[in-house]
């Protein structure tokens, strides 16, 4: 079993900037995506930023340019920076990671969720 814990959410003004993180603890031999999703109040969930372990990344058009995804292997943590926010980005942001444990099983977890506001 593997638990996330989400930081960093908050209320930001339109321009402005903020970090999330996600810190993963538990039976865990290595991660291989890890991964932001976002979803806001009436809409459908959807992909953020990705970063796979080789380093690889990818990004949601929306937020391409303005956010930057990292991970730290040796803290099993997936941060998110968050520049330029829009108040379109506001909405609930989950973590996800797809996690092998010392059994070498496989498995996809989520985030409890932590809220992002852009407003002025």
């Amino acid at each position: 079993q593997v638990n996330l814990v989400e930081s960093g959410g908050g209320l930001v003004q339109p321009g402005g900037s903020l970090g999330l993180s996600c810190v993963a603890s538990g039976d865990i031999a290595s991660i291989n995506e890890m991964s932001w999703y976002r979803r806001a109040p009436g809409k459908a969930r959807e992909l953020v930023a990705d970063i796979r372990r080789d380093g690889r990344t990818k990004y949601g058009d929306l937020v391409k340019g303005r956010f930057t995804i990292s991970r730290d292997d040796g803290k099993n943590t997936v941060f998110l920076q968050m520049n330029n926010l829009k108040p379109e980005d506001s909405a609930e942001y989950y973590c996800y990671v797809g996690v092998i444990s010392t059994t070498r099983s496989f498995d996809v977890y989520w985030g409890q969720g932590t809220q992002v506001t852009v407003s002025s």
